[in-house]
């Protein structure tokens, strides 16, 4: 076993609220359950990282010998800029009393925090992130999907995972995808994650697809939900020709989010 006895108060604290978390978490989530400052938790996290009890991952941290993955921290990493313009966009398009669906994406995350200070929303989410974000905050109601938990993607997918989706009505589904193509619309990695993108759609009044511009590119093996079910797709760049006119054959509106300087 380690010996914990040369580390502070602080860093035993982080530690345990890691365990809770799974092994995994984000630097602002440990200081909001903390009740501390970013800053405090990065100098704990550097601490702790040297003393090799945990792995520092670019927003995170995650526990060595653990069975948190890092993968997710990497992805929230990448693009974040554009990422974080994607995200700014979005709480000017929700209206208070509305019931929305927030997926395992990492632009998704950047999305829940920007809707932490909003009031009166109800969140369902399969994602472990999503919940912590939003939980506790602003009077707001957070549903958190149960089901088989896939480490990498920090979430539940899977058979009870779809059945208690269709339990909910929601006002907006906002979506995430590996991959957007003139062809197929949204394509996944995770043949799991685009079977819930079809369950959830189902239940949905209206689907926002935040998609930055490297997915355009990008392939995957797993068609998603039809793209004419698509009611608006939020990226930081303009698409190809050949993108920007399927998604005027699927009456998809397109909403360019350069973000700020």
């Amino acid at each position: 076993m380690k010996d914990h006895s040369a580390h502070s108060h602080r860093e035993l604290e982080l530690l345990a609220a890691l365990r809770r978390l799974g092994g995994s978490a984000r630097s602002a989530d440990l200081a909001r359950l903390l009740d501390v400052s970013e800053e405090t938790v990065r100098r704990a996290i550097k601490s702790l990282a040297k003393a090799g009890v945990l792995q520092r991952v670019h927003g995170g941290a995650h526990l060595a010998g653990s069975q948190g993955d890092s993968s997710f921290f990497q992805r929230i990493s990448e693009f974040s800029k554009q990422k974080k313009a994607i995200a700014a966009a979005v709480p000017d398009m929700i209206e208070r009393g509305l019931t929305v669906f927030l997926d395992v994406g990492s632009t998704t995350a950047f999305i829940a925090e920007e809707l932490r200070l909003r009031t009166d929303l109800t969140f369902v989410t399969n994602s472990i992130s999503v919940a912590q974000t939003l939980v506790s905050h602003e009077g707001n109601r957070v549903h958190i999907l149960g089901g088989e938990m896939q480490n990498n993607e920090r979430g539940a997918f899977g058979h009870m995972t779809e059945n208690q989706a269709r339990r909910f009505s929601y006002d907006l589904a906002i979506l995430s995808a590996d991959g957007f193509s003139a062809q197929s619309g949204p394509l996944y990695l995770n043949a799991a994650e685009a079977s819930l993108s079809e369950v959830v759609a189902d239940c949905a009044g209206q689907i926002f697809l935040p998609v930055d511009h490297h997915k355009f590119s990008a392939r995957a093996p797993h068609r998603g939900i039809d793209p004419h079910r698509v009611d608006a797709l939020l990226a930081d760049q303009m698409p190809s020709d050949d993108l920007v006119s399927a998604l005027k054959n699927w009456d998809v509106t397109l909403k360019i989010c350069e973000g700020k300087d």
